[in-house]
């Protein structure tokens, strides 16, 4: 066999792992040192195992992502962020639809503290579906508002998705956080124009509050959010204001957030230990995952795998957009049946060269894949965060009805990257304005 049946035969046998439930992190080592035995022998295949993972994992921007992490579960630990929701709550308390719109932002605001989809919506589900519920709100609207709005968690920053994608393609990571600072608003403001459309013409979907609060009530509310915003104007205005990188900006929010939680007096010996256990589970998943795909890149690199399908792609000679819609589907494909860090550290060594052959910025393409990744968090039938929401609501609300209810943002989601392939600068210009 050549070296380039020898990988399509090993990257079959990758897809069936998947299929049967492996850990991809598991499958993506067995597959690649399987396949560099098969091409080169024993010996290259177990030095290759003892050296590419090392350096990858080695990385010293690597250490921001524990550093992010720890930060996130500090502030959840030590109820940090519950404050969010409750004072958007009370501002939009007369908004139609606007304990689901609260949520929205409530996300919005976890996810500048956490960087993760799944965090964000299972800290949300807790506090405000049951909210909703309370207040006689359609379930399936409740429940895919939160599902939907946790994706949010992975576009503004810190994003983990983001970090390694910037280490992998050797990308700023100021710029790509940036760029999904720009995508997160608006796809915020999509979700909020879309629920309020739907209130307004189905007022069933979500009763009014009898009674709007009051100015003192709604300062008061202002006042408990204080933690949140002390520790992202901090760490952001000092990465984006060029006082520290983002790998510093990781220790000086985790030093942040456990300075605010003692100040507050949360910061208990029990919150310490359950955000030391998340980071540490957290970020060993994350690094065996990189792990293998660092020796998956090295195998289809030494076998040809990557340059022969990228030039049969190009042989086609289509044009860059159209190439683009392709790259979208195949995305919003693996999504369905995939994590996030997963399906981006297994292709990108494939899709990378296509799109920087076709002359699309690297920049912009991992903030639109960012996007994507997260529109598989909420599609069946994986969608890690509606099995979180069902997880946390147990019986208020059916499995089917979440994904029913998610399925508006999905639309949201497809218009809002549609919109980034038509008009690139959407991303690019606040990169562009931050760079003079």
């Amino acid at each position: 066999m050549t070296d380039l049946q020898i990988a399509v035969a090993f990257i079959a046998a990758l897809f069936a792992l998947i299929l049967v439930r492996i850990p991809i992190g598991i499958a993506l080592i067995a597959v690649s040192f399987g396949g560099l035995w098969s091409m080169m022998g024993w010996n290259v295949a177990w030095g290759a195992l003892g050296v590419i993972p090392h350096s990858f994992v080695s990385s010293w921007v690597l250490s921001s992502i524990p550093a992010f992490l720890f930060m996130g579960f500090i502030c959840y630990h030590t109820r940090m962020t519950q404050g969010l929701f409750q004072a958007a709550q009370v501002w939009l308390s007369a908004v139609p639809g606007g304990l689901a719109i609260a949520s929205v932002f409530g996300c919005a605001g976890f996810a500048a503290v956490t960087g993760s989809s799944v965090a964000c919506s299972a800290a949300m589900g807790k506090i405000a579906v049951p909210e909703m519920m309370r207040h006689r709100y359609d379930a399936e609207l409740a429940t895919g508002t939160v599902a939907a709005a946790g994706t949010i968690g992975a576009l503004i920053p810190p994003s983990i998705l983001m970090i390694l994608y910037g280490i992998i393609t050797r990308q700023p990571i100021s710029d790509l956080f940036l760029g999904g600072l720009v995508i997160g608003a608006v796809t915020m403001l999509g979700y909020v124009l879309m629920i309020w459309l739907r209130v307004r013409l189905n007022p069933n979907l979500a009763p009014g509050v009898d009674e709007a609060a009051s100015w003192s009530e709604r300062f008061t509310a202002l006042g408990q959010t204080w933690p949140v915003f002390l520790i992202v104007i901090g760490v952001f205005a000092g990465l984006f204001g060029g006082v520290f990188t983002p790998t510093e900006a990781g220790a000086v929010g985790a030093a942040l957030s456990c300075a605010v939680a003692l100040i507050r007096r949360s910061l208990t010996l029990k919150a310490v230990r359950l955000a030391v256990a998340e980071t540490i589970n957290t970020t060993a998943a994350l690094m065996i995952i990189a792990a293998g795909a660092s020796l998956l890149a090295r195998f289809l690199t030494l076998s040809g795998t990557g340059a022969a399908l990228s030039d049969f792609i190009l042989s086609f000679e289509a044009s860059p957009v159209t190439l683009m819609i392709g790259i979208v589907l195949v995305y919003l494909l693996l999504g369905m049946m995939l994590e996030p860090v997963g399906a981006m550290l297994l292709t990108l060594p494939i899709v990378i060269p296509l799109v920087d052959h076709a002359g699309f910025s690297l920049i912009w393409f991992g903030v639109v894949l960012t996007k994507l990744l997260e529109i598989g968090m909420i599609t069946p039938p994986v969608g890690m965060n509606v099995f979180v929401i069902k997880g946390v609501v147990g019986d208020l609300a059916k499995l089917s009805s979440i994904f029913r209810g998610v399925m508006w943002f999905v639309l949201v989601d497809l218009l809002i990257v549609g919109l980034c392939i038509a008009w690139p600068d959407l991303v690019l210009f606040l990169p562009a304005l931050a760079a003079g």
